[in-house]
């Protein structure tokens, strides 16, 4: 299993003989307004540019989608990305928006889908705390992750944009993951919060799977991510964390065997 961190939540998995596109947002730099109601609005996303060309990205089997929030699956994708690229989503009604844009080779996740020998379990999240959920529940939505599994391979867990919860804590215990990613850049809305994990989060979800490699992803590349890589890291040494958790650069790759 190869991991490549592109920019934000965007990944190249590669898994079995198969690279993945995971959660693709593909524009340029400043494309894109901040998101109203949310820490440093005044900045255009994404922050920072792709680390790969289109083409590099797009030499892909399949893509996933954990769910069609626009830093996850912007306007750039939808116009570039092969219309006949297999893709997976969360569920029907994502299945039916990435329909919308043209695409046509598209499956639902389940909990065990099977992908020529890969098994591609969906997990539960949650994109803020209850009190998030409770007043802008609506527009937060629902997300997901993903658990790829093989005999051939480590378990890897890809938990999406979720915050430490009951669903992740259920996966790490049923799955038990040799890799985890998380989205961990603190991304907040003002006056309520963190919508995906931050640094307790990552420590919390550290001490869950005392086995398993902790990637942190979602960082550094959208307006209203406010934990960066260095506040992490600097926490990570504080704790004692650092053996067993990474905080990839944009482009940087990691193996495990």
């Amino acid at each position: 299993m190869k991991f490549t961190q592109v920019r934000n939540a965007t990944l190249i998995i590669d898994f079995a003989g198969k690279k993945f596109l995971i959660d693709p947002m593909l524009a340029k730099k400043g494309t894109y307004p901040g998101f109203e109601g949310t820490p440093n609005n005044h900045l255009r996303n994404p922050l920072v540019d792709l680390p790969f060309s289109l083409e590099t990205l797009l030499d892909v089997d399949a893509v996933i989608v954990t769910h069609t929030h626009p830093d996850h699956w912007d306007e750039v994708a939808k116009q570039v990305i092969p219309k006949d690229l297999l893709f997976f989503a969360q569920h029907e009604q994502d299945a039916a928006i990435i329909q919308q844009s043209g695409f046509t080779n598209i499956r639902v996740l389940s909990e065990h889908t099977d992908y020529d020998g890969i098994t591609l379990s969906i997990t539960g999240g949650q994109h803020g705390s209850d009190d998030v959920m409770a007043v802008i529940g609506e527009r937060m939505g629902e997300v997901s992750g993903v658990v790829f599994s093989h005999p051939d391979e480590q378990t890897l867990y890809i938990a999406g944009d979720t915050v430490w919860n009951a669903h992740v804590h259920a996966s790490i215990s049923q799955f038990q993951p040799d890799v985890i990613v998380l989205n961990s850049g603190d991304a907040q809305v003002i006056g309520l919060g963190p919508i995906i994990m931050n640094k307790e989060d990552v420590r919390s979800v550290y001490e869950a799977a005392p086995n398993a490699t902790i990637i942190a992803s979602h960082m550094e590349a959208v307006n209203h991510a406010v934990l960066s890589r260095p506040m992490l890291r600097d926490y990570l040494a504080e704790f004692s964390m650092t053996d067993r958790t990474l905080v990839p650069e944009d482009g940087e790759s990691y193996t495990f065997a």
